[in-house]
């Protein structure tokens, strides 16, 4: 696959883990998981509609990103060589860490041999991290990704990533619901929202997660703004 131009890169999720959530200012001190020590960053991509949205409703294996999603994701698919540096830094990160939506549509106990939303070459070439609350043996793909399967929640996840990633970047893969997790903790770096030109309207889906629901007040620092016709690229430093 064509790391460049992903064919479908970003599949989504309404709510992903839930549960996993930690009262603000209780994360314990472990050198494992922040950047203090000189470690490299953890970043966060994801595209979001004007009104917060990163997918819509009713996630299946026929609408990965949810009903009105792919639209949200146009610049990506249709407009991918106006984006190539942008596409690019999604993937310059030597581990990542996901949803189990983001991963897949299977709920509960895992079942089948369901391997991603990508393909037997995934685009990520390095090891991914998946929160889910059901043990699954690890997943080995073409070029580099393995799939492993996490239970113990988004710091073991971290840990993890730290220690598989060496010096390179962590990313946060989404979707809204692990990316909110890891922003209520305070462990990422840099976070870079793609916010396409619509809204999806979709608030009496309550079951659909927006980007920063349940996240604390905080400020961001700007650091980044480039805009096209089919989306506007904000990055954001956290530290």
């Amino acid at each position: 696959m064509n790391r460049a131009a992903p064919d479908r890169l970003p599949p989504g999720d309404g709510k992903v883990n839930g549960g996993w959530r930690r009262p603000a200012g209780s994360l314990p001190q472990d050198v494992g998981l922040g950047q203090s020590v000189g470690m490299a960053r953890v970043t966060a991509d994801i595209t979001v509609s004007a009104d917060g949205y990163s997918s819509g409703p009713n996630q299946s294996k026929d609408d990965p990103l949810g009903e009105q999603g792919e639209r949200l994701h146009e610049w990506m698919f249709a407009h991918a060589a106006d984006h190539e540096d942008e596409i690019a830094a999604i993937l310059e990160a030597r581990a990542y860490i996901m949803g189990r939506n983001m991963f897949g549509p299977v709920r509960g106990e895992w079942t089948g041999d369901w391997q991603g939303w990508w393909g037997p070459e995934p685009p990520y070439h390095h090891p991914v991290f998946v929160l889910t609350h059901h043990p699954r043996e690890s997943v080995e793909m073409l070029g580099g990704t393995t799939f492993h399967f996490v239970t113990d929640g988004p710091e073991a996840a971290m840990v993890r990533a730290r220690e598989a990633a060496g010096d390179g970047d962590i990313a946060i893969a989404g979707g809204a619901d692990t990316l909110n997790q890891f922003l209520a903790l305070g462990l990422v770096d840099v976070l870079r929202l793609h916010v396409a030109p619509m809204t999806l309207g979709i608030s009496e889906h309550r079951e659909v997660v927006r980007v920063f629901d349940g996240v604390p007040a905080r400020r961001l620092k700007p650091a980044h703004v480039r805009a096209t016709p089919h989306v506007t690229h904000m990055t954001y430093e956290l530290h």
